[in-house]
């Protein structure tokens, strides 16, 4: 399988300069090790090719030694492939504790790559003329670069000037991304942007012994200006503009460029990662943007438009892949752990509490969260527990997936002059352009969806949130690769690929669910199946109802959906669709809850929904639910 060709046709680039590099081929390589530096633990996993094929084979885990009294990542990076070394015997490390290279006679590896969110990853402020047009551009490319943005500024965005100032002087951002203006148009608002960054005199996060990195992505014609201004006080570095006319915009350069950035001035005045950088073959990448390729890589090989989200303890990701445009977007303030009582205070307690399906107290619940974010590392002692985590992730990746929707947008300011009224109409009611109709896949990573007891509950977990139409086929990482196949994939896509469909890709099923909502208990659809092995299951679903039915991983089934009612599942309200569904170690649901999905208003009522639902599909050990359903009828 030789997939190097058209895979240099997807939205990053493969690293030839690195494999050139390399003292051995592809075809010679046996070992190959990938990191992540996480702001908590870095991860070390071991790939080995058995037989002509690349298989994980084992992973080590240590503390993240970037802060004091360590300030030195190397640490944590040793401990890790210890680990690693000691549980396979194979020896990568050398006396002085530099890893081996190139593998040979049983010692070394001869691959060696890494990704980093250590120290808060890279935090970027970014700045525009335009807060709806090149500021949010601009945005999109910082986010997609792996940065987490820590404010937007424009001339339009109604802060006063001593106001951008104040907040300049005081973010202390790792890098300053500046657009403006299409290639010929305005110069002033431009300059009067680049001269409050100027004047705010800002300081880099990681110390003030070197030059804040700026990357200027804006008109090109003000690129003489710009230099003189800025090229003696910064790290300036400029490329072609985010928005060279409204119709267009080329986020890439702007993307290669940080990337670069990071790597130079960044990564290298970080604690011990000079060293590290040594070590690694490929540039050191931010953790999101490992795992965005992870997930554009997913999109690529299965030829479809992909809805992920990263569940992080303090952060939820969440990324798109529709008609070709990749977007990630940070809620930085909403996690599993560290940020649990943000997201509490976001989506409001009612919100998080209309997903438990037993009796609890606000406060009760309240405190459960509030003890999870003073105690991050602690997990769930009981099942109650579990369900409360279950119910916060559900309104974190909800939450999450509005914001990302707000910058998966159309380009502003590109309306063409021949739209009719209707056009205009239709274009401001659907701002976002992802259509979850139009969604093939929904994938899913994190530890409290890799580390589920039962596979069904984040299958249920990403379902609710994200609310799929249509046929949509659930992926689930299985012990939190992505970012290492991520940026494995940046030199050998084959390889990353290869391991990401036999190790790391857990596939859960297809959901099958139509869009649109009836006023009554009452049949929503007819579904047949014919299953591989000859057999022809029917299902009549009542509406508010979701049922499961076996269907086991990598084998496809022909499914027939009559909806009623004028519900839609693809082909238009009310009328049949034939699709071919693959299994999972779920297998199929049949969702007919509805979409938008809505929970009864009264709490017995809910409760017992829930319970209903969880009983179907076998989310929760049976015991369980028929206590539950007990304490509801006493």
């Amino acid at each position: 399988m030789n997939l190097s060709k058209p895979i240099k046709t997807m939205i990053w680039k493969r690293d030839e300069k690195a494999i050139r590099r390399l003292p051995k081929s592809e075809e010679e390589m046996e070992y190959i090790l990938v990191t992540d530096v996480g702001s908590t633990t870095t991860k070390a996993r071991l790939f080995k090719k058995i037989k002509g094929e690349w298989r994980y084979v084992i992973s080590g885990e240590a503390p993240t030694t970037v802060e004091a009294p360590y300030e030195n990542v190397i640490l944590g990076v040793r401990n890790a492939i210890r680990e690693i070394e000691d549980l396979t015997g194979l020896q990568i490390l050398s006396p002085d504790g530099k890893i081996i290279k190139p593998h040979s006679k049983g010692r070394g590896v001869d691959f060696y790559c890494s990704t980093s969110s250590a120290g808060g990853g890279l935090q970027m402020m970014v700045a525009g003329v335009i807060k709806t047009m090149t500021a949010e551009s601009a945005n999109r490319a910082a986010l997609g670069a792996g940065a987490i943005v820590m404010d937007v500024i424009a001339v339009d965005d109604g802060v006063p000037d001593y106001e951008k100032i104040e907040k300049i002087r005081h973010l202390r951002p790792d890098m300053i991304l500046l657009a403006g203006g299409t290639d010929g148009g305005t110069k002033t608002l431009v300059m009067q942007i680049a001269e409050l960054i100027t004047a705010s005199d800002p300081k880099p996060r990681l110390g003030e012994d070197y030059k804040l990195p700026i990357v200027y992505a804006g008109n090109k014609d003000v690129r003489p200006e710009i230099k003189k201004l800025m090229g003696d006080k910064f790290a300036l570095s400029i490329v072609d503009n985010i928005r060279p006319v409204l119709e267009i915009e080329n986020i890439e350069p702007a993307r290669n460029a940080i990337h670069e950035l990071f790597m130079e001035h960044v990564m290298s005045h970080a604690p011990g990662y000079p060293e590290l950088m040594s070590w690694t073959d490929l540039d050191i990448l931010p953790t999101p943007a490992g795992e965005g390729m992870a997930m554009q890589l997913i999109a690529y090989m299965e030829k479809k438009n992909l809805l992920g989200v990263g569940l992080g303890g303090a952060t939820t990701n969440i990324y798109s892949v529709f008609d070709g445009k990749f977007v990630r977007s940070v809620s930085a303030n909403l996690g599993m752990s560290y940020s649990i009582c943000n997201v509490m205070k976001e989506a409001g307690i009612d919100n998080i509490i209309r997903w438990v399906p037993f009796y609890i107290e606000k406060e009760e619940l309240i405190d459960m969260l509030r003890n999870k974010m003073i105690r991050p590392t602690t997990i769930p002692q009981t099942i109650e527990s579990l369900v409360v985590e279950h119910a916060v992730a559900r309104e974190a990746i909800r939450l999450g997936f509005i914001h990302h929707k707000t910058i998966a947008t159309r380009l502003k300011g590109a309306l063409r002059r021949d739209r009719t009224i209707g056009d205009l109409l239709e274009y401001s009611l659907k701002e976002t352009y992802i259509e979850m109709m139009k969604i093939g896949i929904i994938a899913g990573t994190g530890g409290l969806l890799s580390h589920a007891p039962r596979r069904v509950q984040s299958m249920l977990i990403l379902t609710d949130a994200f609310q799929p139409e249509g046929v949509t086929k659930i992926y689930q990482d299985s012990v939190f690769m992505m970012p290492h196949l991520g940026v494995l994939s940046k030199a050998f896509p084959e390889i990353a690929w290869n391991i990401f469909d036999k190790d790391c890709l857990v596939r859960l099923g297809t959901v099958i669910a139509p869009a649109g909502t009836l006023n009554k208990t009452e049949p929503a659809l007819n579904v047949r199946i014919e299953m591989p092995n000859g057999e022809t299951i029917e299902k009549e679903v009542e509406y508010g109802d979701i049922i499961r039915i076996s269907l086991e991983e990598r084998q496809k089934a022909k499914v027939f959906i009559d909806p009623r009612g004028g519900l839609d599942v693809g082909n238009g309200p009310g009328k049949s669709r034939e699709a071919t569904v693959e299994g999972g170690v779920v297998g199929i649901l049949i969702d007919a809850r509805g979409r938008p999905l809505t929970l009864p208003s009264e709490e017995d009522e809910r409760k017992r929904t829930l319970l209903k639902w969880f009983s179907n599909l076998d989310a929760y050990p049976k015991e369980i639910i028929e206590k539950w359903e007990g304490e509801i009828n006493e």
